[in-house]
C-alpha cells in the first residue's frame, strides 16, 4: 500500500520534498512497468495508492499519524510503501513495526546527530532516533559519505555497519549484498529507507542535500533489491525535491520504487 507523506518542515538547505509524492506518481505513469531484473510486471502486482497522509507543521503529531497509518496497513497484512517528504518520516514508520527489525538506510548522510537546529526530531537526527528504537546494532548505512565528528564517533563507538560509495566500488556489489544478507539474518524482518541523495547528483540532482561522489542507480537498485529479498516488511523513499530539475530525479525515484516492489513481490511468491 502506497502512502505519500508531503512533509518537509525541518528541511534546512533545499525545501520542497513535500511536492515529491505527486511528482513521483506522475513519473510512474510515464515509465514502462516491466522489471527486467525480476520478470515482474508492476501492472500485475496488487498495489493500492491510499493518497497522502494529512500532515501538520508539528513533527511529533505528523509522526504519530504516520505511525498509526503504518500500524493499520500492517494489521491488514499489507506492505507499507511511503513516499516522502523529508527523511524524518521514517521514524514514524519504524515506531509501528514489530520487534526484531533491521533497518537498512541508503543515504549520503549518517543522520546520526543527537540534535540539529535545537531539536531532537529532524532529517539530520532520524537515524539516531531510529537506533534508539531498534538499537545501534539494528541499523546498516550504505552510501554514506558525509558525516560530522559526532556521527563518526558514534559509528566507531558502536561499530555501526556502514559502507561508503568507494567501499561499494572496491569490494563489489556481490560482497555488499552478501553483507546485507548477513545483517538481515539477525532479525525477523528488514525495513528499507532510501534517501535519494545517496545517488550521485549526476543521476539525482533534485534532492534536499546533494553530496558529490555518490553511488549509481544500478548500485542503489542492486542493494535495495537485496534488502527486498530478506523478509522486508516495508520501505520508503524520501528527500526528492522536484523543483530542482526537470523531472530526472522523480523518474529515477519511480523506477527504484518499481524495482523494489517487483523484487518484494517475487520474494513473496518464491
Amino acid at each position: 500500500m502506497v502512502v505519500g507523506v508531503p512533509f518537509d518542515h525541518t528541511s534546512t538547505y533545499r525545501a520542497g520534498s513535500r511536492f515529491a509524492p505527486r511528482a513521483i506518481r506522475d513519473a510512474s505513469l510515464n515509465i514502462e512497468t516491466i522489471s527486467l531484473r525480476t520478470g515482474v510486471d508492476i501492472e500485475q502486482v496488487p498495489i493500492h495508492d491510499a493518497g497522502d497522509l494529512h500532515v501538520v507543521d508539528d513533527v511529533s503529531e505528523t509522526l504519530r499519524r504516520l505511525t498509526q497509518v503504518c500500524k493499520d496497513i500492517l494489521s491488514a497484512d499489507k506492505m507499507p510503501v511511503f513516499i516522502g517528504g523529508e527523511h524524518t518520516i521514517t521514524l514514524g514508520a519504524i515506531r509501528s513495526l514489530p520487534t526484531s527489525v533491521g533497518v537498512v538506510s541508503l543515504d549520503a548522510h549518517g543522520d546520526l546527530r543527537d540534535e540539529y537546529g535545537g531539536g531532537k526530531f529532524s532529517h539530520a537526527t532520524v537515524l539516531r532516533r531510529i537506533s534508539e528504537v531498534v538499537g545501534t546494532d539494528g541499523v546498516l548505512v550504505c552510501g554514506v559519505r558525509a558525516l560530522c565528528k559526532e556521527e563518526l564517533d558514534l559509528i566507531k563507538e558502536h561499530n555501526i555497519w556502514h559502507f561508503t560509495p568507494w567501499e561499494i566500488r572496491e569490494q563489489g556489489l556481490a560482497k555488499v549484498k552478501e553483507r546485507v544478507k548477513e545483517f538481515a539474518t539477525r532479525f525477523n524482518y528488514t525495513y528499507l529507507t532510501i534517501d535519494a541523495d545517496v545517488l550521485d547528483p549526476a543521476f539525482a540532482p533534485a534532492v534536499a542535500n546533494p553530496e558529490s561522489d555518490g553511488i549509481t542507480p544500478n548500485e542503489l537498485i542492486e542493494i535495495a533489491t537485496a534488502v527486498a529479498r530478506e523478509r522486508m516488511i516495508g520501505f520508503d523513499l524520501v528527500e526528492v525535491c522536484p523543483a530542482y530539475d526537470s523531472g530526472v530525479t522523480a523518474v529515477a525515484a519511480a523506477r527504484i520504487i518499481f524495482e523494489v516492489i517487483a523484487q518484494a513481490e517475487k520474494a513473496r511468491n518464491s
